[in-house]
């Protein structure tokens, strides 16, 4: 089981981690400018968004693996709520960007992303893959 070094608890990652880089909260005036820029409904703009965005976030081949696999999952179960990872809660300290709640289709840009990771992070993902996970104890 990997570990996160940062919180000592097992690396469990969902969908949502892809949205991390969006995130506005405090940034409205900055990252929150910039993103509203894009049109995550639009085709080429989500393309952006991904590749510029959700997959340059630092992270190593074996969480880039693990989050690969935990998006495949979300992906192959059609009852998956993508549309719920989008929605604000008013406890959080995060929001997304202004209109990102209504997103025409979330499973879609969720789709678009594992399929642009599986090209971006093709090569991490296959060092992962050959790797015997029950020796991954720390990132």
């Amino acid at each position: 089981m990997l570990i996160d070094p940062g919180t000592r608890l097992p690396y469990t990652p969902t969908p949502s981690y892809f949205l991390g880089c969006f995130d506005i909260y405090d940034r409205e005036e900055t990252l929150g400018e910039e993103l509203q820029k894009f049109d995550p409904n639009r085709p080429i703009d989500r393309e952006i968004l991904i590749t510029e965005y959700a997959l340059k976030v630092r992270r190593t081949y074996r969480e880039k693996y693990l989050l690969y696999k935990c998006l495949e999952t979300a992906i192959l179960d059609n009852e998956y709520d993508f549309q719920a990872l989008l929605e604000h809660d008013s406890q959080e300290c995060s929001s997304l960007p202004d209109g990102w709640d209504e997103m025409e289709n979330p499973r879609l840009f969720f789709e678009e992303i594992y399929r642009l990771a599986g090209k971006v992070w093709k090569d991490d993902i296959c060092k992962a893959k050959t790797e015997d996970q029950s020796t991954w104890h720390y990132i």
